[in-house]
């Protein structure tokens, strides 16, 4: 057993460890596991926020980008900044219904403002397909870190099975509590990763990111600046970051919603909406690496895509060390995959089956988790590539929830249920149509013309229910729901 791989085991064991150790007793309903006490400090719920910004397809996606794209690639670098200023305002707002309405989930607050559960439904159903796929590119993306750290193709599906099996285990042991011990473990294992990698890898192989700087603009000055046109050009280049940023800003990813109905109080939220730009900016670091592939491998050992940053990494530094970097790529598979499941469990047991009893509810959640891991799991081994068409649509299709979250933060919803609802149908409808039918092939993202298609379809509907109940004010907002737990419904 290589040096490499005894690390990355041990580094894996330790995240589940962690994990584990998060629980404090055994949780005696679906809220308590979902979202803790609704108590969570500033830097817990940091960190849980911040665990979607490093994913596997951040760490290693990024570099590769940058090899294809150039500094195009720096799209993902403003919408952070944008969107945490308006969530410094928004997030506060969805705090506190959380808290006065009992929210649990994205499938709450839909099915609560809008006053239907079936509308709760259609959006958690939804929500539950689109993260499937990203819940298996980080199972996949897993044993890719482990496959070229190592370079042992044999090591992956072991390594993707037990990463399974120690995320199953401490979401099921410690629900959102263990998600955020993990976390502790992944972000300083981040940290540390960044800065070995920001020094290490320009440093030998350019001697610095100043020589760096010098041979990039003397071989590939063509790279350093976003062109005109193309597939990278500058129409991509701001439809991207606008797609991204309206996702981000309104909270369209569903296991986004925990850490903010598990903070403690608004000032935790907004002080998060100020840091976490800042820790956000060091995605410029996988960009660095990628644009150092630029500079140093070319024919046979031309850049291998997302497999950029750990090709550099091996060349750049020992075993053990590169055991480490290996190890805070993992984290960044295992720990938000425990969060993407978290959300999608949450959500069917809230909002799709709805069981009754505290009990009952726990045992669906459980349950859910088990089945989503499993199916993401088998697909990532059985057939990697099944769901790759289906992850195009990840970030849009959620997206998609955007314009109904923006409506509904207002003292009374701008639209009602069959509005919004049509609106996200028409949005979903379109963005499959241009990402599978093969007929387009612009530059603007096809999330911002389906999120086009989303505001004119709802604004139309809604405009036409107004006219025939001839009620031109807007809907009345939802009456409180009878107990804190359970959202409205019509």
């Amino acid at each position: 057993m290589s040096v490499t791989l005894l690390v990355c085991i041990l580094g894996m064991v330790a995240i589940g460890a962690l994990g584990l150790l998060g629980r404090r007793r055994p949780a005696a309903s679906l809220e308590e596991w979902s979202v803790g006490g609704r108590n969570f400090g500033a830097f817990t719920t940091w960190l849980l926020q911040a665990g979607e910004i490093y994913t596997t397809f951040t760490f290693l996606g990024l570099a590769g980008l940058a090899c294809t794209s150039g500094v195009a690639v720096t799209y993902a670098l403003p919408y952070l900044p944008l969107a945490y200023v308006g969530l410094y305002a928004i997030a506060p707002v969805i705090w506190r219904m959380g808290r006065d309405r009992g929210y649990l989930t994205q499938g709450d607050f839909f099915a609560d403002r809008y006053g239907s559960r079936l509308f709760g439904g259609l959006t958690s159903v939804l929500g539950v397909v689109f993260l499937l796929p990203y819940l298996q590119l980080q199972i996949t993306g897993l044993g890719l870190v482990i496959q070229l750290a190592t370079g042992n193709k044999d090591a992956a599906t072991p390594a993707m099975i037990a990463a399974s099996v120690l995320v199953v285990a401490f979401v099921l042991w410690s629900g959102i509590q263990g998600v955020a011990k993990a976390a502790y473990l992944k972000d300083a294992l981040m940290v540390v990763a960044l800065l070995v990698l920001l020094v290490m890898v320009p440093a030998h192989y350019n001697g610095g990111i100043g020589h760096l700087g010098a041979q990039l603009r003397e071989h590939h000055s063509e790279l350093l600046s976003v062109p005109a046109g193309g597939p990278y050009g500058q129409v991509w280049f701001f439809t991207a970051m606008l797609t991204s940023l309206f996702s981000v800003l309104f909270l369209t990813m569903p296991q986004g919603w925990a850490p903010v109905l598990a903070a403690g109080s608004e000032r935790a939220l907004r002080k998060n909406s100020i840091w976490i730009p800042v820790y956000g900016a060091t995605q410029a670091i996988p960009m660095i690496v990628g644009f150092t592939a630029l500079t140093t491998l070319s024919g046979a050992a031309s850049p291998a895509g997302n497999g950029v940053l750990l090709q550099l990494a091996s060349g750049a530094m020992p075993d053990w060390l590169l055991g480490v970097i290996a190890v805070a790529a993992a984290a960044t598979a295992m720990v938000p995959s425990a969060g993407i499941v978290l959300g999608m469990s949450t959500l069917v047991a809230r909002n799709v089956l709805r069981p009754r009893g505290a009990r009952s509810g726990l045992l669906v959640n459980h349950g859910t988790v088990v089945i989503a891991v499993t199916l993401a799991l088998v697909l990532g081994i059985a057939r990697p590539d099944a769901l790759a068409n289906l992850l195009l649509l990840t970030y849009s299709g959620l997206g998609q929830m955007a314009p109904a979250t923006a409506a509904a933060l207002t003292r009374r919803p701008l639209l009602r249920a069959w509005s919004a609802g049509a609106g996200i149908v028409a949005g979903e409808a379109v963005l499959i149509w241009l990402t599978f039918g093969g007929s387009y092939h612009g530059a603007i993202s096809t999330g911002l013309i389906s999120l086009a298609v989303n505001v004119v379809v709802a604004v139309a509907v809604e405009l036409v229910l107004r006219a025939r109940s001839g009620a031109p004010v807007l809907p009345d907002e939802p009456s409180a729901p009878s107990s804190a737990s359970a959202p409205a419904t019509v």
